[in-house]
């Protein structure tokens, strides 16, 4: 009987030609099909734009606490004037959600199409807040009938206007009164420093530690000497 012995090599360089050209593995076919899948699911996750969640959420942030402030001014005027104060302060509530997320939204894109806020002028943040404030007043018109979309759009782009207005003028200058009287009191447990005051200051704390430093160098040549005049050699010499 013949032995016959097949080589491994021939086997794997068969299977490798018996494979098509542009065939891929299993392994890369699944990896393939789960990455495509997980970048399905991150697309369906993300359904609105960046940039257009980053106006909704602190608008209806904004709306919410408007709202809220709007059930609780229904609910006291519905006790006065109605005798239904539950649907009056459910309606004072939408209305003053619509209300504030309007305005919020609508400044907030006026104010990222001008080059955001940080970077407006006052006259730009007054003139910002009167065009959201008329966009308010005619959202508050609409929902109220349409009679009152014009006398909404004027009052509150007077109201959005004026309450910016007053707000540039009063913030800063109050914010930095308080602060300046703060620190100046006796009270306070800091001081407020000129850039000239802090840096004479530092050359104070310098000098003072350069002075306790040059001490404790003659306290170290006084024991040395000590050191020296007490040990046996110096007792010789003397």
């Amino acid at each position: 009987m013949k032995r016959i012995v097949l080589d491994n090599g021939s086997q794997s360089s068969g299977e490798d030609t018996g494979r098509q050209p542009g065939t891929l593995p299993s392994s890369a076919s699944g990896t393939s099909d789960i990455s495509h899948s997980t970048r399905e699911r991150q697309q369906q996750r993300h359904v609105l734009p960046p940039e257009l969640i980053e106006i909704l959420a602190p608008s209806l942030k904004f709306g919410v606490a408007t709202g809220t402030l709007g059930l609780f001014t229904g609910a006291v005027a519905g006790i006065v004037r109605t005798s239904t104060p539950v649907l009056f302060s459910v309606a004072s509530g939408a209305q003053w959600f619509s209300l504030g997320s309007s305005y919020y939204a609508s400044r907030m894109v006026i104010e990222k199409a001008w080059g955001g806020r940080d970077q407006l002028t006052n006259a730009d943040k007054t003139k910002s807040s009167a065009i959201a404030g008329g966009f308010a007043g005619m959202i508050g018109g609409l929902i109220r009938g349409p009679k009152n979309v014009a006398p909404g759009i004027l009052a509150f782009t007077l109201l959005g206007a004026g309450g910016q207005a007053v707000a540039n003028s009063i913030a800063p200058n109050t914010w930095e009164t308080t602060k300046t009287r703060f620190l100046s009191s006796k009270w306070s447990p800091v001081t407020p420093l000129s850039d000239q005051e802090y840096e004479e200051f530092l050359e104070e704390k310098l000098l003072k530690v350069e002075a306790e430093i040059a001490l404790l160098d003659d306290n170290i040549r006084a024991l040395q000497s000590q050191g020296a005049l007490g040990s046996p050699e110096g007792s010789r010499k003397q």
